[in-house]
């Protein structure tokens, strides 16, 4: 089980008495000891920060032995979430020790790490157990569960990714990171319905994006961690194996439903329009979204068979009379407008699937849901991860939030 990192309130909270446990490691219980008793003599910020510290390297440093596992299960439960917010010198000592991660965080940080068992992407905004957060100087780290038995990462390109259903051998699933707006990305997005073996294994990930004041200036970039590879036009994924008593299962939520408006549909698949077809009446869609006011931070939403599927604009060019999305659009696919809503936060938990009773192994939230309803500082329940340009679950989606969850079997 990962160890959480200190700035988790939790190690501060027991250090200062706010929450008590029957440890079963007895370093802990000695440490304890005298922990509490400086933290009762000077309750300083400065003296919980050092002592939540030393009370957390503990257990940082005895991680394998089965007396501290109870314990952390304990303390954060024994289907508590993968991943956190790690400083990147606390990250260079999970690979040291071997351990295989999933990391997003900004290019500076990635670029810095060691070889290791870990691909990543760069992305700068995360959802914590805090809320939203904007941050260049930590990692969001997602340490795979102990129940994956072995692992492979590979490399592929927009030729060669046609390949990655097939790839995926065993029982298991798989995670792959593309940068935004590369040649892999778009080909992956409209093509990969078509790719042999299609929808076989469970396939989630992200697109990996820059800071927002950097778009135009600095590409997104993907690694590999095995080979320290920094990669701006290629997928990385990390194919994962699990046991018979184990299934994977990726889903995504979507807190977009279909609005009462027209019907939209376009002539060719892409991820722009000139033209559309409103109600079966050709027009110039860029001044039909004009004409209409609609807001474009709510998205088109398809609905293939009980799957909502949104297509988010990026902009809307009235000059060049063309309409830019982030996703595709498809040909024959019938598209509405969103319809509307107030509360980002409470539409997310009023969506929240009944089934999802323990917090994902691995979850991403999309960068728009996070500018356009505000989530700096605002928790969307106990679901963390990276803030992403893109979610892939089987295929690319937006405007969602994708999870990955592993049951073991015997205990459903």
């Amino acid at each position: 089980m990962d160890v959480p990192p200190v700035s988790h309130p939790t190690w501060s909270n027991i250090v200062a008495g706010k929450a008590r446990y029957q440890f079963d490691f007895l370093a802990t219980k000695f440490l304890l000891g005298y922990l509490t008793r400086q933290v009762t003599r000077d309750p300083s910020p400065r003296t919980i920060q050092r002592s939540a510290q030393e009370l957390h390297d503990i257990f940082a440093r005895n991680a394998d032995l089965i007396s501290v596992q109870r314990d952390l299960i304990k303390i954060f439960g024994r289907d508590s979430v993968q991943g956190y917010m790690y400083d990147p010198i606390e990250v260079k000592a999970k690979i040291a020790r071997g351990e295989r991660l999933l990391l997003a965080g900004d290019e500076s940080l990635l670029r810095s790490l060691p070889a290791g068992n870990w691909i990543g992407g760069s992305i700068p905004y995360f959802m914590t157990e805090q809320g939203g957060l904007s941050t260049r100087q930590k990692i969001y780290v997602t340490t795979l569960p102990d129940s994956v038995l072995d692992f492979s990462v590979k490399v592929y390109d927009s030729e060669t990714l046609s390949s990655v259903y097939t790839d995926m051998t065993g029982n298991g699933f798989s995670v792959i990171i593309m940068p935004g707006s590369s040649k892999t990305h778009l080909a992956f997005a409209l093509r990969a319905p078509q790719y042999k073996d299609f929808g076989h294994s469970p396939l989630i990930g992200w697109i990996a994006g820059v800071h927002l004041d950097d778009l135009g200036k600095v590409t997104p970039k993907v690694f590999n961690g095995q080979t320290q590879a920094v990669l701006e036009d290629s997928a990385v994924v990390m194919h994962c194996l699990l046991p018979s008593t184990h299934v994977a299962e990726v889903d995504y939520l979507n807190i977009f439903e279909q609005g009462n408006g027209d019907t939209i549909t376009f002539s060719q698949d892409g991820f722009s329009a000139r033209e559309a077809y409103i109600n079966g009446v050709r027009v110039n869609f860029a001044e039909y979204v004009t004409r209409q006011h609609l807001d474009t931070r709510l998205p088109l939403v398809a609905d293939y068979f009980g799957a909502m599927v949104n297509v988010s604009f990026q902009n809307v060019d009235a000059a060049a009379q063309e309409v830019r999305f982030y996703a595709p659009v498809f040909a024959g696919i019938s598209y509405k407008h969103a319809k509307p809503f107030k509360d980002y936060v409470q539409q997310f938990t009023a969506k929240m699937p009944l089934h999802l009773n323990k917090n994902p192994a691995f979850s991403c939230n999309c960068i728009l849901n996070y500018l356009y309803s505000e989530l700096e500082g605002k928790r969307t329940g106990d679901i963390t991860g990276p803030t992403t340009f893109g979610e892939v679950v089987y295929q690319l989606l937006n405007q969602t939030m994708a999870y990955l969850t592993i049951t073991d079997r015997a205990k459903k």
